[in-house]
């Protein structure tokens, strides 16, 4: 896993995951189950902005992605993204914890 060697970006690391875990947790199926395309594109576009800035470069491909499906409005094929990137973050906060990053 590639994370930064920003030792500020680090500490803010576990909390901005969790926040992440959390939102996608209660704001995606709400979105998805309205088809409300701006609010969703809301949401992924703060997500590819701000993974981006963390350095968690896959977490943002998959918010630039997502866009492109909001975008197009293929609700068919946005709803497994709440999946993939709820394991991306987990997968995050499993590495966070097993390096001792609190």
């Amino acid at each position: 896993m590639n994370l930064p060697n920003d030792d500020f970006i680090l500490e803010l690391l576990p909390e901005f995951v969790e926040t992440w875990i959390s939102d996608i947790e209660s704001q995606f199926d709400k979105y998805y189950e309205a088809r409300d395309k701006d609010e969703m594109y809301r949401l992924a576009h703060t997500l590819k902005g701000s993974c981006y800035q963390f350095s968690i470069d896959e977490i943002g491909d998959m918010g630039v992605e997502l866009l492109e499906k909001v975008k197009a409005e293929q609700w068919d094929v946005i709803y497994p993204y709440k999946e993939s990137l709820l394991a991306k973050f987990k997968e995050v906060q499993q590495y966070l914890i097993d390096n001792n990053i609190k």
